[in-house]
């Protein structure tokens, strides 16, 4: 069968209670689809408006109605303000019944409070509200999500929205804050390792970050091209040097004094950590280049035998954080290098295995975020040309 596209919109108020995790886990662990993109945007009263419209063609149902009308009233900026939303994007075969299963249905009649069991998103995180006096009458209604139950329906909002994202940044700045001056941006990667099956890691890995109280102001798939993985890691590489080089030489003279029954001199020992120790450091970088890229750069004078600035075989995630000290906040839910090493309750030594697989990657300060970000274009997304490919 062939593979189609459909999408999960995850509500403002969704993301405003930092439920965004939860959602994302129950999306990733019941279904085979692939998350193939991911942007956080604001919509305005045009999109919302005709998203509500597109909505109220499709069927004269109460539920569908319910749903335009909150379009209209809750994803459309209030107060002057934008409010962000987050769009998913995944690919598969039967992808719209799939989500729908997921998310779940909407209930316009009364329901008893005990026959919801919590097994869909909007079994958890929904709410609905009716008159005491009369069942039918809704008087609050907050769905969580919205997906469409059909692939000709998920097709024409998939057009809407890639003509509204055409042109627009990944960044979001919906926010004006009382002393921008303590205000920090920091950039988190969910590392491959997270994504080699669907597993809650991700979403889990977002709702440890939630505890920060930091806002989520961009998001995108983002499959590291070699060029990148190098560039960003390079600072990496001379640490490695530094740090392994004499360890490794130190290792190479044991063994060969062992070996040939002698004492290498100081010169020979300084020789083997210039020479082979830095060999290895040099293999533990391309480890974690390949790790990041799914592409082996060429090490001590190999061949290029990739385009460099192709994008790779493996997928990240890439998320910007903002609020007060956001560097060091992330950093401190993260935990430190080694997984090992690192306290409990972070997110390393939850999720971590290594020193090279810990599962994320945050900056570490104002001049690392600013120069990782430009490394992987935080302010572009490619979910739009996802998009628009697919419907060509």
């Amino acid at each position: 069968m062939s593979k189609d596209l459909s999408y999960v919109l995850v509500t403002p108020y969704t993301i405003a209670k930092s439920r965004t995790g939860g959602v994302l886990s129950r999306l990733m662990t019941r279904t085979d689809l692939e998350l193939v993109g991911a942007q956080m945007f604001t919509p305005d009263e045009t999109f919302a408006r005709e998203y509500a419209q597109s909505l109220r063609k499709r069927s004269p149902q109460n539920q569908i109605m319910l749903l335009a009308d909150y379009v209209e009233q809750k994803i459309t900026p209030s107060g002057g303000r934008p409010h962000r939303t987050l769009l998913l994007l995944f690919r598969g075969e039967n992808p719209c019944e799939k989500l729908l299963t997921i998310c779940g249905h909407i209930y316009t009649q009364h329901v008893e409070v005990d026959a919801l069991s919590g097994e869909t998103i909007r079994d958890t995180y929904a709410d609905m509200v009716c008159s005491p006096d009369n069942p039918e009458e809704v008087s609050y209604f907050e769905p969580a999500v919205l997906t469409p139950r059909h692939q000709n329906e998920a097709n024409q909002d998939l057009l809407l929205m890639a003509n509204f994202l055409e042109g627009k940044g990944n960044i979001v700045q919906n926010v004006t804050y009382p002393d921008p001056s303590v205000i920090e941006q920091t950039l988190v990667i969910i590392k491959p390792d997270n994504w080699t099956h669907n597993s809650s890691r991700p979403g889990a890995i977002i709702d440890m970050f939630s505890r920060t109280g930091l806002r989520i102001i961009g998001i995108k798939i983002h499959r590291f091209s070699l060029a990148q993985a190098m560039d960003f890691y390079s600072p990496v590489e001379a640490v490695l040097k530094e740090k392994l080089a004499p360890g490794y030489g130190l290792k190479a003279k044991e063994l060969l004094e062992k070996e040939f029954q002698f004492t290498l001199s100081a010169e020979s020992a300084k020789t083997l950590t210039e020479t082979f120790g830095i060999d290895c450091a040099r293999d533990q970088f391309a480890q974690i280049v390949q790790f990041m890229s799914g592409k082996r750069p060429p090490v001590n004078g190999a061949p290029l035998v990739e385009e460099p600035a192709k994008p790779g075989d493996v997928i990240s995630m890439i998320l910007i954080y903002e609020g007060e000290n956001a560097i060091k906040k992330i950093r401190d839910v993260l935990g430190p290098t080694d997984p090992l090493k690192a306290p409990d309750g972070t997110v390393r030594r939850e999720f971590g295995s290594s020193i090279m697989v810990n599962t994320a990657h945050a900056s570490d300060s104002v001049e690392s975020y600013n120069r990782e970000k430009d490394i992987v274009k935080t302010n572009e997304n490619s979910l739009g040309s996802i998009i628009k490919g697919y419907l060509s």
